[in-house]
């Protein structure tokens, strides 16, 4: 049986930018990117702390220490420049594999640069 587990997090990062006319999915820094483990295309889901919206979308790469996160698309509807985010990837594995699998969780600071992993 497999089960879908917490892979890593980006915790409260906030939103630097929401580009409505774009093809859907969300911009992230490449630093926080592999800080996290995200791959360009994955999959995440977004939570708004501002607001309680909710959505899945994919990862586009931002440039490496901009601090950039931007949602792109129809998520652009779904948060404001300003507001906190947590951004979530899940990983399919085994139970026992689940049972020992210690996700990978990113602190940024205020303005969306590496401090603790």
């Amino acid at each position: 049986m497999f089960v879908n587990v917490l892979k890593s997090k980006l915790h409260r990062v906030k939103v630097t930018q929401a580009e409505l006319n774009y093809v859907g999915s969300i911009t992230i820094d490449e630093d926080l990117m592999d800080a996290a483990g995200l791959l360009e295309n994955e999959q995440v889901h977004i939570v708004n702390n501002n607001n309680g919206e909710r959505l899945i979308t994919y990862v586009i790469k931002g440039a490496r220490g901009s601090g950039i996160i931007c949602l792109n698309g129809a998520a652009a509807r779904r948060a404001q420049v300003g507001d906190i985010v947590i951004i979530i990837a899940y990983a399919m594995m085994t139970t026992d594999e689940a049972r020992t699998h210690k996700p990978t969780v990113v602190f940024p600071d205020d303005n969306n640069r590496l401090v603790t992993v």
